[in-house]
């Protein structure tokens, strides 16, 4: 039987950092067995589904590379649960008529009485099973029912899930869950065992909040005597202070990532390694996670998010990343801060300058902040530290060093890193003397990549009006 698996998050808002690991192992496994990967939208929720949420999901999910194998499906790219709400239905009933589940019409008042004893008598707080045995005879004229499970009461059920092991529970702690709600609606419960056997969904991989609802599922399973897919549970990630990853902790969305200059890529290979491993292995390529990834490769113990550990990985590819590929990237970072877009010159200078700016650099926003000074358009700001540079001497030298580098004609990195050593021996200076003035002049700041190549970078024209502006 091929291996199927599937993501299926709900609309409600932006694909989490969690969601988007469970996503990724879904891929890895199905890639690593040569089967499908599907995408289910849980749009079942109407007031809470927006449109807006979907297209934010599928744009994470492409940003870091994970295809789903239904993109063509009825036009939309992906299986909705909303749309199969009918399909939902029909199952509840044809359980009503196996004698698995069963028409209940318990008001909500009644419900409310209900759990108000259980509460009073310290009572666990489940249906208590009214309307389980009761013949269509008693049935209420005019109120719409709701369909439940009938659950069984006696024994147990034990899941042999791939990451957690064995697990069992007793049936007493179960309920007659609603499969259908009086208007007809099909409850999540219920929708998504029914979406997972009819998609084909051989293994469930999903995070361990989802747990308890999978005893739950089971019972379905069995009602309708579907073969039950393997389960596979993932550890929490918990934020770097040990909580519950969460807003508080900076970037729980996969587009936060996007937006801080995090290559997609390094993303992939970090969320990886969250409760994953092979080995010592840190750095893993797409082939070689697709070739390794196996659910025996996973822990039971929760991971924290490193942030940095993440800066780290992200350092990394970038660095791996070609300079003129890397240069497209950075270049909407540097039009944010511009508030306009790079000129087809501005971008040359970018990416020729990329040798010398990446290898300091852990995201794409670091990179666009070093570049920045190249496309400064005015006179530049200093701070104390630059100013304490431009000492009258300084400024004199840069007068003299003007006048020569007016007569190259050959405007080079080369070149004026000759000019300037020659005129420090002259002067009897030390290169620093000379260069550190020169950069506070081209980059505004005491810190920079090597100021000649800066100066070469820039242009003669330019080079000469930044000295000029001081």
């Amino acid at each position: 039987m091929p291996v199927i698996t599937r993501f299926a998050p709900s609309p409600t808002g932006f694909l989490h950092i969690g969601g988007a690991r469970t996503a990724l192992f879904c891929w890895l496994f199905a890639k690593h067995h040569n089967g499908k990967f599907l995408m289910r939208i849980e749009d079942t929720d109407r007031a809470r589904s927006t449109p807006e949420s979907i297209e934010t999901i599928l744009d994470g999910m492409t940003w870091l590379g994970l295809d789903w194998d239904n993109k063509d499906y009825e036009g939309v790219g992906y299986y909705s649960q909303f749309a199969q709400r009918k399909r939902h239905a029909e199952v509840a009933r044809q359980m009503v008529a196996n004698g698995t589940a069963y028409y209940c019409y318990a008001s909500t008042a009644e419900l409310d009485a209900m759990r108000a004893e259980q509460k009073e008598k310290g009572l666990p707080q489940r249906y208590d099973g009214r309307w389980r045995d009761r013949p269509a005879s008693d049935a209420p004229q005019g109120v719409p029912p709701v369909i439940r499970l009938k659950a069984p009461q006696t024994g147990e059920t034990t899941i042999h899930d791939s990451v957690m092991g064995t697990i069992t529970v007793q049936h007493s702690q179960l309920d007659d869950m609603v499969l259908l709600r009086a208007d007809g609606t099909p409850t999540y419960m219920h929708a998504v065992v029914v979406d997972d056997y009819d998609m084909g969904i051989t293994h469930v991989i999903r995070g361990e909040d989802h747990m308890t609802n999978t005893f739950r599922q089971v019972q379905i399973y069995k009602a309708m005597g579907w073969d039950i897919p393997t389960f596979a549970h993932l550890p929490m990630i918990l934020g770097p202070d040990g909580a519950k990853l969460s807003k508080r902790h900076g970037a729980p969305a996969v587009s936060d990532y996007r937006d801080r200059g995090y290559l997609p890529e390094a993303v992939r290979n970090y969320l990886l390694r969250l409760c994953w491993s092979h080995g010592d292995d840190e750095i893993i390529s797409p082939q070689q996670a697709i070739e390794w990834f196996d659910l025996g490769g996973i822990g039971k113990s929760p991971a924290r998010f490193d942030f940095t550990k993440l800066g780290s990985v992200n350092a990394h590819y970038i660095k791996q990343t070609p300079d003129v590929e890397l240069a497209k990237l950075t270049a909407p970072f540097i039009a944010r801060f511009l508030e306009r877009p790079l000129t087809a010159v501005q971008t040359d200078i970018l990416t020729r300058a990329m040798p010398d700016l990446k290898p300091r650099a852990q995201t794409l926003v670091e990179i666009a902040e070093m570049a920045m000074f190249y496309f400064h358009e005015g006179v530049f700001t200093l701070d104390d530290k630059a100013k304490k540079i431009l000492t009258p001497e300084a400024k004199q030298s840069l007068i003299d060093l003007t006048a020569r580098l007016e007569t190259l004609s050959d405007f080079t990195s080369e070149s004026v890193e000759s000019l300037f050593r020659a005129y420090a021996e002259e002067k009897a200076l030390k290169l620093g003397a000379v260069a550190q003035p020169l950069r506070v002049a081209l980059s505004g700041s005491t810190v920079s990549p090597p100021i000649f190549a800066v100066a070469g970078l820039l242009g003669k024209d330019e080079t000469l009006r930044r000295i000029r502006a001081l």
